[in-house]
């Protein structure tokens, strides 16, 4: 009897070290002269990447150290602010602020607004353009204001224009 076992228990253990054995199996080699990998970019996926909770499609997402869900019950973030399914942040001091669509709220309760990240990332993006080209956005102003300028002396040359048409008439 003793025998039957010590045959399944070393069929057992032949059968486990196939399985490791299969699962370390080598790439085959690069060829010489092969093409070599682009360095890989990772996507960002936009929305969502930032930890806090954010109003999308009318639902509040919970976005907690990179893992995102919805939010299924009310949430009290570090600085006692509370934040309910329906996107009402509930301050500390009893102030109440319904947040909209694309509006985050950070995990310690600073409540942003969609409109102040545009605002915000097009600072950025003018902060960057003026590194780039130092002045040229203001030859750009200038040449705007020319332009118009020079419109409105058009307009005010049409305006003569049918006044004297007028006068002519009469």
């Amino acid at each position: 009897m003793k025998y039957p076992q010590l045959i399944w228990a070393a069929l057992l253990l032949l059968v486990m070290q196939g399985t490791v054995a299969q699962a370390q199996t080598k790439l085959p080699p690069r060829r010489p002269g092969g093409a070599v990998p682009a360095r890989v970019k990772l996507a960002a996926t936009g929305e969502g990447v930032k930890d806090g909770l954010t109003m999308q499609k009318g639902r509040i997402i919970l976005t907690e150290f990179g893992v995102t869900n919805p939010l299924t019950a009310d949430k009290q973030l570090l600085n006692g602010t509370t934040i309910s399914t329906t996107g009402l942040v509930t301050s500390k001091d009893g102030t109440t602020t319904q947040i909209n669509e694309g509006d985050h709220v950070s995990l310690s309760g600073r409540v942003t607004s969609r409109r102040e990240m545009v605002v915000a990332d097009s600072l950025a993006k003018i902060k960057s353009f003026d590194a780039l080209h130092p002045g040229k956005r203001k030859k750009m102003e200038e040449e705007r204001e020319k332009k118009e300028k020079a419109k409105l002396k058009r307009e005010e040359e049409k305006i003569k224009a049918k006044e004297k048409a007028a006068k002519r008439k009469k």
